[in-house]
């Protein structure tokens, strides 16, 4: 598998059409749910693929098999894109918190729901706090990180990862009672 993975990115690299089809039916599915995580829905997210996929294949002789793994530079470009599409919707607010409340999250709650549920609710937030939610709480980015990638402080990506925090819980909450 890995070897025909190696095949497909050279013959990729010389343009091959063919190639670009098999690499897509390849990675559609790997890639469309990490898109799922940061679109508003599958609308979103198929756009979010379409451009991602116009940046990998013109980007793909960059790719470094001794800096990573094509599946994690993917997985890159996919978040990166996401997060663009996410700024073309909203501006981020740069909020100085200097303490951020932890809420309290009813685990037996969350027990009760199921992951499509949550994800839907996720889905939900707003857009500046569903990408910080989504990039810390699933795709395990620091706080650091994320204040990088999204051109915010470190206080306000907390504060969007509370927010989120107590959203969530208000709403599964609700759905739950």
């Amino acid at each position: 598998m890995e070897q025909e993975l190696d095949n497909i990115i050279l013959e990729c690299r010389t343009g091959n059409r063919k190639a670009q089809a098999q690499l897509y039916k390849l990675l559609y599915g790997f890639a469309m749910t990490i898109a799922m995580r940061y679109a508003t829905d599958e609308h979103e997210a198929a756009d979010i693929l379409g451009h991602a996929f116009v940046k990998m294949f013109r980007s793909i002789h960059a790719f470094d098999p001794a800096k990573g793994n094509f599946h994690g530079w993917v997985k890159k470009i996919v978040i990166n894109e996401s997060l663009d599409q996410i700024k073309l919707r909203s501006r981020f607010v740069s909020l100085e918190v200097d303490t951020v409340e932890e809420p309290f999250v009813n685990n037996s709650i969350i027990e009760k729901s199921n992951a499509a549920a949550i994800l839907q609710l996720v889905r939900q937030l707003p857009p500046a706090t569903h990408a910080v939610f989504v990039l810390y709480a699933i795709d395990g980015y620091t706080h650091k990180e994320i204040s990088t990638q999204l051109n915010i402080s470190e206080g306000t990506s907390k504060w969007h990862l509370s927010e989120a925090r107590k959203i969530l819980q208000k709403k599964l909450t609700a759905i739950n009672i």
